[in-house]
């Protein structure tokens, strides 16, 4: 699938805009050919493709307080909006698809312990509906605990390359054995034996210790085709309370529309109503 032209101009204009506003500290050019991947310092950053090459920055990072960009997205047609944040969420995720961009589904996943303290990490969506966003994760695992104890959740979607953002907050829940049964048979052999090496989030000695762990279960497993799933792995349907969608803006004049639920549980049930936030 191409990549459409808008994206390529954004992007391109992206480039410009560093360039720009980092004048005399800025190098930039095409990655070795053949390698498919970015030749990249620890200095340098990366931004997605205009064109069969990826393109790397080196910027001293003294200058951190110049970068920025300039953006000049199309604004969010209130007029058009639907009911509900679904229908708007599936059509921005099928452009960033679309886009061809890395990873479209990955999420940050933000969850607190009782008394406040934060967590982050990236994961990636698998399921969505008028229910909510689904994530699969070992239940013992740091997100899966701190859930389990407080199920006040946000999810951050970084289109970056598309000056937009969503952002999601709302209250955790398992899913059934069931869906998690069906979406465990659907995962590569090796990341079902995965899930049973891994104690997620706890210290291991060394890359030996879970190389170790990892054969141990493979050869467990050797002769079962229906690797069943752990009974401390599963799925969190996040339900959702608020979805704001970010379009970014020329001159900081961000577009910014959250939809807020009044009522239901989050399924087809829940009424919504969308207010404008200052950027």
């Amino acid at each position: 699938m191409g990549r459409s032209k808008s994206v390529v101009q954004d992007i391109s204009r992206y480039r410009d805009d560093l360039l720009r506003s980092t004048p005399g500290r800025v190098r930039w050019g095409t990655n070795p050919p053949g390698t498919g991947l970015p030749d990249v310092t620890r200095s340098g950053v990366v931004v997605p493709p205009v064109g069969p090459e990826w393109y790397s920055l080196s910027v001293e990072f003294t200058e951190l307080a110049a970068m920025r960009r300039q953006y000049r997205g199309e604004g969010i047609d209130v007029g058009a909006l639907p009911a509900t944040p679904f229908p708007l969420f599936t059509t921005w995720l099928t452009e960033v698809a679309g886009a061809e961009l890395p990873e479209p589904n990955a999420m940050v996943v933000a969850t607190a312990t009782p008394d406040g303290r934060p967590s982050t990490r990236t994961v990636l969506l698998k399921e969505f509906d008028e229910r909510g966003f689904v994530f699969y994760t070992n239940y013992g695992s740091r997100k899966g605990v701190e859930l389990g104890a407080n199920p006040a959740v946000s999810l951050l979607f970084p289109w970056h390359a598309l000056a937009r953002q969503v952002i999601v907050t709302g209250s955790a829940e398992r899913v059934s054995r069931e869906a998690t049964a069906e979406y465990f048979r659907s995962r590569p052999r090796g990341s079902r034996i995965g899930a049973w090496a891994s104690e997620q989030s706890r210290p291991v000695a060394g890359r030996e210790q879970l190389e170790k762990r990892y054969a141990e279960a493979e050869a467990g497993f050797a002769d079962i085709e229906d690797i069943p799933v752990p009974e401390f792995w599963g799925g969190f349907r996040v339900v959702p309370e608020t979805v704001e969608f970010w379009q970014g803006r020329e001159n900081r004049m961000h577009d910014r529309l959250r939809y807020f639920r009044e009522g239901g549980d989050g399924g087809g049930g829940a009424s919504w109503r969308v207010e404008r936030l200052s950027p």
